[in-house]
């Protein structure tokens, strides 16, 4: 695949009054670095994911299948629902063991799109995906960058994982007429250990599916 995701519809988005942009204190370790930033839980079976919530960034997406534009970048959720985002079905479920990708639209004309506030998400931040099968895969960011859209590392975003990963993608950076957003804005995040005192088990929150299914 050549780039994160393919452009967002025009809005709002400008130097000055555009989306929030990654703080360089949040951008991920470097590769091989010695200790996990999170705990790591075991990786859990194939559901498809149906939801994606990130209650500190007020975030609560359905989600719906997606593949592969004609230039080989992953197909962004059609612009006429803000609210919808999209799992790439060419990555993994969710939970699974590997780098599972999910994209969204950070505006459109119409104004803020549901990953407008990607860019606000630092270290330590929870993503919730609510599955097919009940269960709620409860992630923790560990970073988040900018990258640009003309070379975008895309090894180095989706490589595979020998654990449990989740990506988050949306556009950023300058906007203009011409060529729309610069940028992608990317979130890194991993499966987490269960916390003691939560109720929750293996990385899972107790919470039902909503929203629409999206399927392989």
């Amino acid at each position: 695949m050549r780039t994160g995701t393919e452009a967002a519809a025009p809005g709002s988005g400008t130097a000055a009054d555009g989306p929030p942009r990654p703080a360089p204190s949040a951008a991920p370790p470097e590769a091989g670095a010695a200790d996990p930033p999170v705990p790591v839980a075991e990786p859990l079976p194939y559901a498809p994911p149906l939801r994606v919530v990130v209650p500190a960034r007020r975030i609560d997406a359905p989600l719906r299948k997606v593949g592969l534009g004609a230039d080989g970048s992953i197909e962004a959720p059609p612009p006429d629902d803000a609210e919808l985002a999209g799992w790439y079905t060419g990555s993994v479920a969710p939970g699974e063991r590997g780098t599972s990708v999910l994209v969204g639209h950070v505006d459109t004309e119409r104004g803020p799109a549901a990953f407008y506030s990607l860019g606000a998400l630092g270290p330590g931040d929870r993503v919730e995906v609510v599955r097919a099968d009940g269960r709620t895969a409860v992630f923790a960011v560990y970073g988040t960058e900018s990258l640009p859209r003309d070379g975008f590392p895309a090894e180095r975003v989706y490589a595979d994982a020998p654990g449990p990963e989740l990506r988050l993608i949306t556009c950023g950076g300058r906007w203009s007429e011409k060529s729309g957003y610069e940028e992608n804005v990317v979130v890194f995040a991993r499966l987490a250990a269960p916390a003691g005192g939560t109720g929750a088990v293996g990385g899972l929150a107790a919470r039902g599916p909503t929203g629409g299914a999206a399927g392989r």
